[in-house]
């Protein structure tokens, strides 16, 4: 500030020295001066001058400072003193007062300023721009600033951000500042920016603006939260209401389940701070948003079946049924709970079943009923309340006959001990408060909103007006409290009374013959209806005159002429006389032309200042509109064109149920139709499974036939082998019984080696007996004597031991030499294979090779024995496997023809197979013949080769066809 001294010290010195040539000065030093810090110093004291010389340092300093924010970017301190003197030049926020004759100018500089800034668009993004900076010294003064602009000039200033790349992007930045300051006023400023701009408003809500701003109010206590939170929320509200692309992105975002913690209050009475009140109250307003019977039908129905499905619905009546809720509170939450009920069946029947915590519990509507018609309750209250019991019924048939039902003779509780909804409602219809009458009879009419069953159940309902009289009907009882006017003494409006039940009785009448042939039975109504409108009242009589024209129009067009009396012809012809057919149309223009019917027509809410202007029902204005017309024709029409317009409803009437009938069988059509389609998409996958079941079969019964072509193959291989074994062997000189007495030689030699190691066993045991008792003598002396014996008895068992041994051994030997010789003659008949062709050996090699033969044979013959064990267990393999092909054929009809192809093709096999024995028994007389031809000629040893040759054209034949052996042969 040393600065700003030197320059203003010169003040004081003379007059010359003005504030304007102060600023002046200083704007030179930020325009002219070279060094930062001068530029520093005299933006930081055309600051400290701004609050009170604004318009001085606006006019003066606004292009230099904007020059600075250009040019000094890289120095964060001139660049925070900059956007801080704009800002107090642009805000209003702390104006001082000025001169009586500038006044005028003085509010509006701000936006002056404004413009001047905006004009160059750049200077917007330059804003932009500099809000990218981390520096708190920065970014803060320049979302004060955005924020201040947009205050003043939004529309222009939204445009700008709105095409300015990346804008609205790098202000949604703000909200993820850990810095709480720079995070509050970003609210602030997305606020100010999303106001009516439903482009920005989507472009916001899809950057992640509801996730944050929720996370927001989470971590600040939901409703427990201060001011921020209370910001936030109205940032939601600007974010959704009205913009039903950003209400959508919002149900399917799951964040409506996130709203259900902020209902969580508790029964504490001691924690409702005039701030939580306020947060609570918005939050309950954001419900609103969402379910507004202004948004689109589907959209609302989304969100209210959201709401009940994660339970906000419920924690909505358990605050609407706490003790201890503010009023204000109270009274928003009923008006919340109306809405998220309303049109919907699923929450309409949930809020039926809630119930009071009262003793005994009592119905949450038989509870709101009593404070509507209790006159000592606030208004705004009482409205809320009919506003909820309206959205209950709407378009709720079942409601609107659970209402009806409770005024039914067969349903009231004779004991008292309960009061019902209807009981309350006949109370508040009869009783001596004007606004309770109101509030009764339009309740009324809306448990027979498009109802014509409940209106003609409420023709039952009978009043005992007096004890001794006989009881009067709901309908007579009106029409008599009507009659009287104003004799009864009544608090409130005088009309009031009468305006509900002549809209009471103008909805029940309406699309109801049988309630307008009761209406006209009374002899009296009529009179009493062209009287009132014939007669010259004063203004506040008009409506009253026009809604009896209405009723009376009713009674005509909905006539059914049951009554000679009082046909159609002789209603329009009494009009004529007593009123004049000009001047009940004149009359009944009087309701549509009325100053509060077009308020009433714009929303379903009774929304009233006072009870004085709670005059017409939202409902009721849209029946007014829909019979107006058609009334009016009806007045002007001759008998003629009424009996052509009965034969043209007569035809339409026939037309209509001949096209009902058609409908119905059309119908019935549709639902056989579809039937059938189901019965034949059941055939068709009972088709495909049986095709499935087949080809499985059919791929069962192909690996059945593969296996059994193996097996027979694999038998007839066996054949062929078993016989030129047992030829083989008797070719070569050993005859079975030799090695059938080799084989028992052997099994003798294992006998007597078991024999003699389980007497070695017993020698062992005996030893171990003697020495046992050895140990238990009872004396020296008899010690000595058994020790004597027992020497002498080991002395002889060890040597019957080692005879035994020694047999042992020589019997081990001997089957070991036996084995050795064994495996020497295996390799010997595998090494004579390899050289069986070499011709010219001695005779002495050809007589050790036929040994070695012999041992060969014998393992060949045992190899034969297994095989044969393994052909029986292929054979009952084989003939489990035919057992199970006749039961598979056996249990599936489609395959019959299949199963006689198959037992063909096992003919055919059986064929086969004996022709294949037949061709191993040409096969073996070829090879008896080779054998004899080989002896000839003096070789005998090839009688060996001959066999394994024969062997080597075995295993060719299992991998030649058969048609190829029979071309060979």
């Amino acid at each position: 500030m040393n600065f700003l001294r030197g320059v203003m010290g010169g003040q004081s010195a003379g007059p010359q020295h003005t504030e304007a040539e102060t600023i002046q000065k200083l704007c030179d030093r930020v325009a002219s001066s070279t060094l930062l810090d001068d530029r520093r110093n005299a933006v930081r004291a055309l600051k400290s001058l701004s609050k009170k010389y604004r318009l001085e340092v606006g006019i003066q300093a606004m292009d230099h400072l904007i020059r600075v924010l250009q040019t000094d970017r890289s120095d964060s301190e001139i660049i925070g003193y900059a956007l801080d003197t704009l800002y107090n030049i642009i805000s209003n926020d702390e104006e001082e007062e000025v001169e009586e004759n500038s006044t005028r100018q003085s509010e509006d500089l701000g936006s002056q300023f404004t413009e001047i800034f905006i004009k160059q668009q750049e200077n917007v993004t330059l804003l932009l721009s500099l809000l990218e900076e981390f520096d708190f010294h920065v970014r803060w003064p320049g979302v004060k600033l955005l924020t201040s602009l947009l205050k003043q000039l939004g529309p222009q200033v939204q445009q700008i951000i709105l095409v300015s790349p990346m804008g609205v992007s790098r202000l949604m930045d703000l909200l993820a500042d850990s810095r709480e300051v720079i995070r509050n006023d970003g609210v602030l400023l997305l606020q100010a920016l999303t106001r009516s701009n439903g482009a920005i408003q989507k472009i916001v809500a899809f950057e992640n603006a509801f996730e944050r701003l929720l996370d927001i109010i989470t971590e600040e206590g939901n409703s427990d939260g201060g001011i921020v939170v209370e910001d936030c929320l109205l940032l939601l509200q600007n974010l959704l209401k009205n913009n039903n692309s950003n209400q959508n992105f919002f149900k399917e975002g799951s964040y409506i389940q996130r709203m259900k913690p902020w209902f969580e209050v508790g029964d504490e009475n001691s924690g409702w701070s005039a701030q939580k009140v306020t947060n609570l109250h918005l939050m309950l307003q954001l419900v609103r948003v969402l379910v507004s019977p202004t948004n689109p039908p589907g959209a609302t129905s989304s969100c209210q079946k959201a709401m009940f499905q994660c339970g906000l619905l419920q924690q909505l009546c358990t605050i609407l049924m706490a003790t201890g809720v503010p009023a204000d509170i109270l009274t928003e939450t009923i008006n919340t709970v109306s809405e998220v009920i309303r049109g919907c069946q699923v929450n309409q029947d949930y809020f039926a079943s809630v119930n009071a915590p009262s003793n005994p519990p009592r119905p949450a509507i038989v509870v709101l009923l009593m404070s509507m018609v209790n006159e000592r309750q606030p208004f705004v209250l009482r409205c809320a309340v009919l506003y909820c019991f309206q959205c209950f019924l709407y378009k709720n048939q079942k409601g609107q006959g659970e209402i009806v039902s409770t005024l039914l003779p067969s349903t009231i509780d004779a004991t008292g001990n309960s009061v019902s909804a209807g009981q309350l409602l006949c109370g508040g219809l009869f009783s001596t408060d004007s606004l309770s009458n109101w509030c009764a009879a339009v309740a009324l009419a809306h448990a027979l909103q498009e109802n014509a069953t409940q209106k003609e159940q409420l023709l039952r309902v009978q009043l005992a007006t007096s004890i001794g009289n006989p009881p009067v009907s709901l309908l007579q009882q009106c029409t008599n409290i009507l009659s009287q006017g104003d004799k009864i003494d009544r608090r409130g409006s005088k009309i009031q009374t009468r305006v509900g039940l002549l809209m009471l009785l103008c909805t029940w009448l309406s699309n109801c013959p049988i309630a307008v042939t009761h209406f006209l039975h009374n002899s009296a109504n009529v009179p009493f209806l062209t009287g009132q409108i014939a007669e010259n009242l004063g203004e506040e009589e008009q409506l009253v005159q026009g809604l009896c024209a209405l009723l009376l129009g009713i009674s005509i067009y909905f006539n059914d002429n049951s009554l000679e009396s009082y046909m159609k012809e002789k209603l329009k012809q009494l009009i004529e006389k007593r009123i004049g057919k000009e001047n009940f149309i004149e009359k009944l223009g009087f309701i549509s032309k009325h100053e509060l019917y077009s308020r009433a027509s714009q929303k379903p809410q009774p929304n009233f200042p006072s009870p004085e202007y709670m005059i017409f029902d939202h409902e009721f204005t849209k029946l007014v509109k829909e019979l107006e017309g058609v009334i009016t024709k009806a007045i002007y029409k001759s008998s003629e064109e009424d009996k052509k317009e009965e034969e043209v409803k007569k035809t339409l009437e026939q037309h209509d149920n001949i096209v009902t009938h058609y409908k119905n069988m059309i119908r019935e059509q549709d639902l056989q139709l579809e039937e059938l389609r189901q019965q034949v998409s059941t055939l068709k996958c009972q088709n495909e499974q049986l095709q499935t079941a087949v080809t499985q079969q059919v791929s069962q019964i192909q690996q059945h036939k593969d296996q059994y072509n193996l097996l027979k193959i694999q038998l007839g291989k066996d054949n062929q082998h078993q016989g030129s074994y047992s030829e083989g062997a008797q070719m070569n000189g050993i005859q079975p019984e030799e090695i059938s007495r080799l084989r028992e030689e052997i099994e003798e030699l294992k006998r007597n080696r078991e024999l003699l190691q389980s007497q070695l066993t017993e020698k062992d045991s005996v030893i171990e007996n003697l020495k046992s008792s050895q140990t238990s003598g009872t004396n020296e002396q008899s010690a000595a004597i058994a020790s004597a014996r027992d020497f002498e008895e080991v002395a002889e068992l060890k040597q019957e031991l080692a005879t035994l041994k020694s047999q042992l051994n020589s019997q081990s030997v001997e089957i070991t030499k036996l084995q050795t010789e064994k495996q020497e003659l295996l390799q010997k008949t595998e090494a004579f294979a390899k050289s069986a062709e070499i011709q010219g050996e001695s005779e002495t090699v050809i007589a050790t090779k036929t040994t070695d033969v012999e041992g060969r044979l014998s393992a060949l013959l045992q190899e034969t024995k297994e095989l044969k064990n393994e052909i029986k267990a292929l054979s009952e393999e084989r003939t489990a496997i035919k057992e199970q092909l006749d039961s598979s054929n056996s249990t599936i009809a489609i395959l019959q023809t299949e199963k006689d192809k198959l037992e063909l093709e096992i003919t055919d096999s059986k064929k086969e197979q004996d022709d294949l024995l037949v061709l191993l028994a040409d096969q073996d007389q070829k090879i008896l013949s080779l054998k004899n031809k080989l002896k000839d000629l003096g070789h005998p040893v090839e009688e060996e080769d001959e066999l394994e040759s024969g062997d080597q054209e075995d295993e060719d034949d299992e991998s030649e066809d058969p048609g190829k052996d029979l071309d060979h042969i």
